[in-house]
């Protein structure tokens, strides 16, 4: 990261066009350049650009995301644009297209070289959240039938413009997939071997159809730098590489978390620009918890009674509701996380289910005890302490046992897991914790008060006598 004062003094050579502003930033890194970008006002950014080369400006774009990436582009001509798009790489401009408007990105993609409109035109028309929407074609691939020292000589030729070279895919003169092999093992190998000798035939590869997150954990899972993407036939058609699959985790996580607190996902949100657009996409989950919390308050009122004749009974509802509620979110992040990283299994589940029960009662009792004492001391009421002890202890366990349940029946019914938002689990966990408690409290003070009549009975006998 820049210091401040290197900053400053960029953006001043670059805005006071300066000729050591050209030298500056062809040695800058992009993240470097990101940064000062960042404070640029819109309108001087274009002033950047114009002082790099192309294929400088393109590593700089490529920094952004495609929405960022939009913005920079209205400030440029439709000739500078094509300029830097020509040195993109052939996934990232696709990423951007699908965020443009489609005459806009219709008359960028006649623009561009022949090859790379067909090409672009093909990757265009595959869903935008599957491996095809995500790879890239710029990668190289070598013959099976092929010397080593032809093939050294295809990855010098072809090598520039991939866009990673350390997986060469090795296919047969239909270009189905037969091999892999990597760059290091190509360089060691014997020069007058050929290549069928020498690749591994075992691959890990996705169809072109695969969902982008589940894409982005086989990369995961076998540590790979790229993967490649196959159809049908298992003809290879492009391959997705470990930073693409870096962003589909990082999005897809945001996604989940936001779900998890009942809201849209992060950029929805923070590129509304009217009060409504920010408040709308909130509400559904908000209504819903608020109907919860109406029903929890319909429990309190059924229950009237019971705060009437010990109002001490009240103080503790608010440290009840707000314990389970963490808890139960505790568990639900637990179970979710668990599933989308594919940790939960139909082996480990029941384990599962059961580990967080029996740790949800540990954690009620301990957290029980204390309040109980508290209580206790507090309002020296016994018959109010054991109560409130009682109901904290189970109310956690199942507190516990509804943030993992939840989700998985989410899950069972085809519904995304993180829909199980905190707020619906905390509505849900605040009412059952409430008619737990108040039995108890009810079973308790019909103690107090049998006690109590038992007490009157005896004295009055007493007086008869």
């Amino acid at each position: 990261m820049l210091p401040k004062k290197d900053v400053i003094l960029i953006k001043h050579l670059v805005l006071n066009k300066s000729d050591e502003a050209h030298k500056i930033l062809a040695n800058l890194h992009p993240a470097d350049i990101v940064q000062i970008l960042n404070e640029i006002k819109n309108g001087n950014k274009k002033l950047f650009f114009r002082m790099m080369s192309s294929s400088k400006a393109a590593e700089v774009l490529e920094e952004f995301d495609p929405f960022d990436r939009l913005h920079i582009m209205e400030e440029m001509t439709e000739t500078e644009t094509v300029r830097i798009l020509e040195n993109m790489s052939v996934d990232e401009i696709t990423d951007l297209f699908q965020e443009m408007p489609t005459a806009q990105a219709e008359s960028l993609l006649q623009k561009l070289p022949q090859e790379d409109y067909e090409e672009l035109k093909a990757l265009l028309k595959m869903a935008e959240d599957t491996a095809g929407g995500l790879m890239t074609t710029d990668y190289v691939y070598i013959l099976s039938d092929v010397t080593v020292s032809q093939a050294i000589d295809d990855v010098r030729q072809f090598g520039q413009k991939a866009e990673t070279i350390y997986y060469l895919y090795v296919v047969d003169d239909k270009k189905h997939l037969q091999g892999v092999l990597s760059l290091r093992e190509l360089i060691s190998a014997p020069r007058d071997k050929r290549i069928h000798e020498i690749m591994h035939r075992k691959i890990v590869s996705v169809h072109v159809d695969q969902d982008q997150e589940g894409v982005a954990k086989i990369i995961s899972r076998y540590s790979l730098l790229a993967v490649p993407v196959v159809n049908e036939e298992n003809r290879l058609l492009g391959i997705v590489t470990v930073d693409d699959a870096m962003e589909v985790m990082e999005a897809e996580d945001t996604e989940d978390i936001h779900k998890m607190a009942g809201i849209t996902p992060e950029e929805d949100v923070v590129l509304t620009t009217t009060i409504w657009g920010a408040s709308k996409k909130r509400i559904l989950w908000l209504v819903i918890c608020l109907l919860g919390d109406m029903l929890a308050g319909k429990v309190i009122h059924g229950y009237s009674h019971v705060l009437e004749s010990v109002v001490a009974v009240a103080f503790f509802i608010p440290v009840l509701m707000a314990t389970g509620g963490n808890i139960g979110t505790q568990s639900l992040a637990l179970s979710v996380r668990g599933m989308a990283t594919e940790e939960l299994s139909r082996k480990n589940i029941l384990q599962f289910i059961i580990g967080e029960t029996l740790a949800g009662l540990q954690l009620g009792i301990i957290c029980g005890s204390i309040v109980s004492v508290i209580a206790y001391i507090w309002q020296n009421n016994a018959q109010l302490s054991i109560a409130v002890g009682l109901s904290m202890s189970i109310s956690l366990m199942l507190a516990s046992l509804m943030g993992v349940l939840v989700p998985l029946i989410f899950h069972i019914f085809n519904i995304d897991p993180a829909v199980a938002s905190g707020p619906f689990i905390t509505t849900l966990v605040d009412i059952t914790t409430l008619i737990i408690y108040f039995t108890f409290s009810l079973y308790f003070i019909d103690i107090i008060s049998l006690d109590i009549v038992g007490v009157v009975s005896f004295g009055l006998k007493g007086v008869l006598v």
